[in-house]
């Protein structure tokens, strides 16, 4: 037995054999053509059939991992017409009379090494992406079409890096598990992986020689075992078999109140990204959306979202929720979310820079657009709105003032909106330790402790370097917590948490004790969240 360590990106137990992930690549040699004209015709029809494929994996990625992953198709789609790419494949075959695949392939590996080299870390994604529709092209040029599983049993699938447009266009029955040597926490891949509910693997240095034989992938631990003995195989079985008991359990809990054993209740939300994600949120059976991440409205946009689209977005989202509480998290441009048309200048240290409430406040105009299509939303539903990385009280009574200036216009123009809850994100040190101040100025509190955590301890959430000194249970961060929650109380406020800690069971009972009032979550967490609730006696 071979036991191999990773990063897990998604929990549960797979237990399958291994299938190499064929990538359908082949080598593409130099050929010398007669006719340029026809040879340029191939890579043209190459080309539209690529956006084809890439529009049908568009559609079928909206239906199954929602809009905001399913955008990365639509930028394929865009960089196959892109002039500067198109130009280099066609002055190739022209000048040097050379056949389309070898144009396409030289031409790829050229842009991906310049992607790579530049210093945006948006750009340098781009490196990754370009080689994926210049592999696709290639592989239409060859007549080549495969979805990279040799398998008629479902398999657990080992390989180098997976691309978005592989990853989506599996057929899902035969997956248990993704296992990558490459790739991040943060990529395309890991976030569809996790939205598919497919335990996966990253950061696995697995040998040659593996297809086909038995393994078990731990995505609790980030481990796989390889030809793992009877003792250890049946042991991972029976584990296997309790995930899935807890989950059939656990669909049991829909419907069923967020209360403790003594009779506290608790709201219990979900965090969203977009439009699609609330179907998750209905089928999870959560309370409300106590995170929607409007920013995700901009990232998905070419330039930016006017009032009217974005009205739209959030009407559909109140009126789908039918009532329940929808909280906006205001604009969080900025840090590693960057978008190109907000031309934002390099940063040494972006996630401690200009962003979030920084630009809302410095660009009002983008500001006004936002809070004037929330206001004009709010009237078909529940509302409320949150502003991220506030530090100060100024920039709070500064917003209030914007937000008073946007109902009077409304007011003005008779357009109707309802009565909108005010509050304030929790990340900085700074807010927390001025929350007594704060809340006499909002209406709650929700607590972003990803952020909170990264800027209290000084560690930056995205170095993977420091992973093992990154401690969210960090004393610290629980008394910040429990001061947080009774500065908020004080003054009549409601307090929240929306960052990944409030996933985290084991600190649940430590955050009823301290008097939060709600918990935000990935959807996919609802249930688990209301087990833990339901087993907790606060009378104790």
């Amino acid at each position: 037995m071979v036991v191999l360590d990773g990063k897990s990106v998604y929990g549960g137990i797979a237990i399958g054999r291994i299938s190499i992930f064929d990538k359908g690549e082949s080598q593409v040699k130099r050929e010398v053509v007669d006719d340029v004209p026809a040879e340029i015709d191939r890579f043209t029809t190459a080309k539209e059939k690529a956006k084809e494929q890439l529009q049908k994996l568009y559609d079928k990625a909206i239906k199954e991992v929602g809009e905001a992953n399913a955008m990365i198709f639509e930028v394929h789609q865009m960089m196959l017409d892109d002039l500067d790419y198109v130009e280099s494949i066609t002055n190739m075959i022209e000048t040097q009379k050379i056949n389309a695949e070898f144009a396409v392939a030289t031409t790829g590996d050229n842009f991906s090494q310049m992607f790579a080299a530049m210093d945006d870390a948006y750009m340098k994604e781009r490196a990754a992406d370009v080689k994926d529709i210049s592999n696709r092209v290639i592989m239409i040029l060859q007549g080549k079409e495969t979805d990279g599983i040799q398998s008629d049993e479902p398999v657990i699938l080992v390989a180098e890096d997976l691309a978005p447009s592989e990853t989506v266009q599996l057929d899902k029955s035969k997956v248990l598990s993704f296992v990558t040597r490459l790739g991040s926490t943060n990529s395309h891949t890991a976030i569809l992986a996790r939205t598919m509910n497919i335990p996966a693997l990253i950061g696995v240095n697995f040998e040659q020689g593996m297809d086909g034989k038995m393994a078990v992938v731990d995505g609790f631990e980030g481990k796989i075992y390889i030809e793992p003995d009877e003792e250890t195989l049946k042991k991972f079985e029976e584990r296997r078999e309790e995930e899935e008991r807890k989950k059939k359990l656990l669909l049991e809990l829909k419907g069923k109140e967020n209360v403790t054993l003594d009779g506290k209740k608790i709201n219990l939300y979900a965090n969203i990204g977009g439009v699609s994600d609330v179907a998750n949120v209905l089928s999870n059976d959560a309370g409300g959306i106590g995170l929607f991440r409007s920013e995700f409205l901009y990232l998905e946009s070419d330039t930016y979202p006017a009032e009217e689209e974005q009205f739209k977005a959030y009407k559909t989202v109140a009126e789908t929720m039918a009532g329940k509480k929808v909280i906006i998290r205001t604009l969080d441009i900025g840090a590693d979310k960057q978008v190109d048309y907000f031309e934002l200048d390099k940063e040494d240290n972006p996630a401690m820079g200009y962003r979030a409430i920084r630009i809302c406040l410095d660009r009002k105009e983008i500001f006004r657009t936002q809070l004037r299509a929330i206001y004009r939303a709010s009237h078909y539903g529940t509302i409320s709105i949150m502003f991220p990385m506030i530090i100060s009280v100024s920039e709070v009574k500064e917003i209030k003032g914007i937000v008073e200036d946007v109902k009077n216009e409304l007011d003005s123009q008779g357009i109707p909106y309802g009565e909108v809850e005010l509050g304030i994100m929790i990340e900085t040190p700074a807010a927390a330790m001025i929350s007594d101040l704060l809340a006499k100025e909002v209406d709650f509190f929700s607590v972003g402790t990803n952020d909170l955590t990264q800027y209290t301890l000084a560690i930056d959430r995205q170095n993977p370097k420091l992973d093992n000194i990154y401690d969210s249970h960090h004393e610290a961060i629980l008394r910040m917590l429990k001061m947080i929650a009774d500065n908020a109380h004080k003054e009549g406020c409601w307090v929240g948490i929306c960052g990944e800690l409030g996933a985290d069971t084991t600190l649940t009972e430590k955050f009823l004790r301290m008097g939060y009032d709600e918990l935000s979550v990935t959807p996919s967490m609802i249930l688990q969240v209301r087990d833990a609730i339901r087993k907790i006696d606060l009378s104790k």
